[in-house]
């Protein structure tokens, strides 16, 4: 199945995803050069060939280096056609048909100082031969701070408080179990949200997902602000790369998101753009 035009629906959710990019790449920009520094965002634009050699959608990878940002990426992609294989039985409603479309921005931020968070947020739509939403964000200190944390968690509870109130409780427990490393037996990071299979009320559902954007959008900036200027010596520096050693184990070993775009043919630099430029295993 090649590209087709995109109905109502997924456009809006295409053209939302842009733009959250947009103002979050500003936003980063912007504490780049309180930082002293003139990083901006380099954008390179992929294009993707569907398993049967016919267009099939693509994105734009953007990458920044800076001094607060050691490495940020924030991707956005719009894509299209058929999952090959075996991997259609593990997708939501492609069991009996594996055509697919599915458009979405992805977010990781590794920081230069240890005692700024990293962190992670992923918003998607997909169709198969059902049409729902997933995504989240979630906190990553290689040095935690209950202040960061518990701040971080309201702001998400907010977006989710507004829809329903079970969403919270039951998004947090999700993250929680979700970014987790069965082999070391610890936890990604503080946790955060993280749903999938959003398929109630389509508006509903698209302005849950857009408030869980907006809150990300709020919060992460006032954590780094409160955090970058902090002094760190060479132990928090090693603290913080090997912290990093098993973020790098989640993604590659369990992330869903790696394993989907890697089937679908997508862009490997965007793919593993979410691992750190630097990490040590001890």
């Amino acid at each position: 199945m090649v590209m087709q035009p995109l109905d109502p629906q997924q456009q809006s959710a295409r053209t939302w995803f842009e733009s959250l990019r947009d103002r979050i790449c500003a936003s980063f920009e912007a504490i780049e050069r309180e930082g002293g520094s003139d990083a901006t965002f380099d954008y390179t634009r992929w294009d993707r060939t569907d398993p049967s050699g016919e267009p099939g959608g693509g994105g734009v990878r953007g990458v920044m280096k800076g001094e607060v940002f050691e490495k940020v990426g924030v991707n956005v992609s719009t894509v299209g056609g058929t999952f090959e294989g075996e991997f259609a039985k593990s997708i939501h409603g492609a069991a009996d048909d594996p055509r697919f479309f599915a458009t979405g921005i992805s977010l990781v931020a590794h920081m230069a100082n240890p005692h700024v968070p990293a962190v992670h947020m992923n918003c998607r739509f997909l169709v198969t031969t059902k049409r729902w939403f997933g995504g989240g964000a979630d906190l990553n200190p290689p040095i935690p701070y209950p202040q960061d944390t518990a701040d971080f968690h309201a702001a998400m509870q907010t977006a989710c408080d507004a829809h329903d109130p079970a969403h919270y409780p039951r998004f947090r427990q999700w993250a929680d179990d979700y970014f987790y490393i069965p082999h070391r037996g610890v936890h990604r990071g503080v946790g955060g949200i993280f749903y999938d299979h959003l398929s109630n009320d389509w508006d509903d559902d698209f302005a849950f997902t857009r408030d869980v954007g907006e809150a990300f959008l709020s919060i992460y900036p006032q954590l780094v602000r409160r955090r970058m200027r902090m002094p760190f010596d060479d132990a928090d520096r090693a603290r913080q790369l090997e912290w990093r050693g098993r973020y790098a184990e989640f993604n590659l070993v369990y992330d869903r998101g790696t394993l989907f775009g890697l089937k679908t043919g997508g862009n490997i630099d965007a793919i593993l753009m979410s691992l750190p430029p630097l990490a040590t295993w001890s």
